[in-house]
């Protein structure tokens, strides 16, 4: 069986900005066997990919919102905790015709 499953975030505020890299890990506590990971975003139906850790090279701001991962080992499966990933936008442009 596999417990304990935990998600951690790089930056650890799972805040990063535009373009930025995040990083997501995933972990058992107590797992045997081969294990295979799987991440899921909050409304996405298929899987966003597999592994134990998944990696946003350059984020976006659609890419924010609540992630978990599930660990699966033969018959057995447990998912962490969700995790709130926010990705800041740019900083607004200027109105346009304001005074440079």
């Amino acid at each position: 069986p596999v417990s304990g499953v935990s998600l951690k975030v790089q930056p650890p505020t799972g805040q990063v900005a535009e373009g930025d890299r995040l990083v997501l890990v995933c972990s058992v506590a107590t797992g045997t066997g081969p294990l295979s990971f799987s991440w899921h975003r909050q409304g996405s139906a298929t899987p966003l990919a597999t592994g134990p850790r998944y990696e946003l090279r350059a984020a976006q701001q659609r890419d924010s919102g609540q992630y978990h991962c599930t660990a699966t080992n033969g018959g057995t499966a447990a998912s962490s905790p969700s995790l709130w990933v926010t990705v800041l936008g740019e900083r607004d442009p200027p109105a346009s015709g304001a005074p440079h």
